[in-house]
């Protein structure tokens, strides 16, 4: 996620208050995007549930999909937050637990990947955006290829595949699970759980360091 810098339709704010305003639009922006969708949602209610004016918004984003990219790497983030203290934690049920993190649906997130399929769908037919979206894709692919390799560098061998491949690889599955998935019931949950069940299968043969802790 990039870092705010000064505007200049607004040079004199601290920055410390450009920091504050822009979480705060993110966090009722994301209230409300994932609520009613990106195509149903206006800049001017973001504006509103954050209490801020146009001025603030534009001030701290471009527009509505650069906020909405920002929140995306947050969340991205965050998911990798949590995959690496897994794979930090290691433990005999390890393996299960990693494929589950990665592709297991939230309730919590069903909002979240409704919103990642409607904006991808959007970029499809947007090429301004679609290149956006590609620089969003790479950095989270580049993340999680690093994240891979400082886990394997903790075993004893290394796997033939490069980091990078398995890591787009993996967020492709991954992409594919959750719109098979977003839609509930009991197709999805056996899709999942097969998935998890393969996943946790190839790992060790492609990452032999976890193998050893399976």
């Amino acid at each position: 996620m990039s870092t705010p810098e000064a505007t200049a339709g607004d040079p004199g704010r601290p920055p410390r208050r450009r920091v504050h305003t822009r979480a705060r639009l993110m966090d009722a922006a994301g209230r409300i995007l994932v609520e009613r969708g990106y195509g149903q949602t206006t800049v001017e209610e973001m504006c509103a549930a954050a209490g801020y004016t146009r001025g603030a918004f534009y001030s701290s984003f471009g527009s509505k999909q650069d906020l909405v990219l920002a929140l995306f790497d947050r969340h991205s983030a965050h998911r990798l937050d949590q995959l690496e203290a897994l794979l930090d934690a290691a433990s005999p049920d390890m393996i299960h637990r990693v494929a589950r993190a990665f592709l297991e649906v939230d309730p919590a997130e069903q909002g979240w990947i409704l919103l990642f399929l409607e904006f991808r769908l959007e970029a499809a037919r947007n090429a301004k955006l679609r290149a956006k979206l590609h620089e969003h894709d790479q950095a989270v692919t580049d993340a999680l290829a690093q994240l891979l390799e400082r886990a394997q560098a903790v075993g004893p061998s290394r796997g033939t595949v490069p980091f990078r491949s398995l890591a787009s690889v993996l967020l492709a599955a991954r992409e594919g699970i959750l719109a098979r998935t977003a839609s509930g019931g009991s197709s999805g949950q056996e899709t999942l759980a097969a998935a998890i069940d393969v996943l946790a299968e190839v790992l060790p043969a492609l990452l032999p360091a976890l193998g050893g802790v399976r």
